[in-house]
């Protein structure tokens, strides 16, 4: 259990990456902060699970990721409850597909704030911590769209392109201080973020859901099959180890080959 004594971070992690990356870290020993909505009931029953996982602590914050204030209360709670945080994994995020003339401000401005300025908040108030004690890392769920765009995803796609050029602008800046920053960015996974879009993207193009799922999602996989959840999280926990120390400021596909 390497990341015994470690606590980790996670923004956006009730479901989906967020909760694999939080059980992969805490099979190592981790802490855990997880953070999001849902049911109260089955998020006590995750936060309960990790605890016995890791053998250490597991607490469940709801800090809403479009309010700075609460953004940083939370990494305050967690540096005073637990400890660290020694490794933060900006994951929240929120998606809408319309065409950019019928695109809502409100939308816009959602989307901004959840995923990309709350990364920034975090690791406003995080990174001193990570200073003070050497050692960090900082890992942003990105996406194949930090990387290319597709039609009806405005906001998504400039807060994705954003958010890989924070990281590399962080990592910058601690890089003599023993912090690595990352984004990975997966292909589709199926995760209720990517089944929540398949309505909207079906009235937008005039699909049925199957044509969505076969035809918009997978088409630009040349794997043809959606990446897991537990693949994003098995790299996140080796950007954690001692060995991935000399990666930082990097942007890591996991995309079935979509960006080839």
């Amino acid at each position: 259990m390497f990341l015994k004594g470690k606590t980790a971070l996670i923004t956006g992690s009730t479901s989906g990456i967020g909760l694999a990356y939080a059980k992969a870290l805490a099979a190592e020993g981790a802490n855990v902060m997880i953070n999001g909505f849902g049911d109260e009931a089955a998020i006590e029953a995750e936060r309960a699970a990790l605890a016995e996982t890791s053998g250490g602590k597991a607490l469940y914050d709801a800090a809403d990721m479009t309010k700075p204030d609460a953004i940083a209360a939370l990494v305050k709670r967690c540096h005073e409850e637990l400890g660290g945080p020694d490794i933060v994994i900006n994951n929240a995020g929120i998606q809408y597909v319309s065409k950019i003339e019928d695109f809502p401000t409100e939308k816009w401005d959602a989307i901004i704030a959840i995923n990309l300025s709350s990364a920034f908040h975090i690791m406003h108030a995080a990174v001193p911590y990570m200073k003070e004690a050497g050692w960090g890392r900082i890992i942003s769920t990105a996406s194949a769209h930090s990387l290319v765009a597709s039609p009806n995803k405005a906001a998504y796609v400039a807060a994705k392109h954003g958010l890989a050029g924070l990281t590399k602008t962080v990592a910058l800046e601690t890089a003599t201080f023993g912090i690595t920053a990352n984004c990975i960015s997966p292909g589709y996974v199926w995760t209720p973020l990517v089944e929540h879009q398949i309505p909207d993207t079906m009235k937008a193009r005039g699909l049925t859901r199957e044509q969505v799922i076969n035809d918009v999602l997978l088409d630009a996989q040349p794997t043809k099959e959606f990446v897991t959840s537990e693949q994003v999280a098995a790299l996140a926990l080796f950007l954690c180890r001692d060995e991935a120390k000399s990666i930082t400021g990097a942007n890591l596909s996991v995309d079935g080959g979509w960006t080839a």
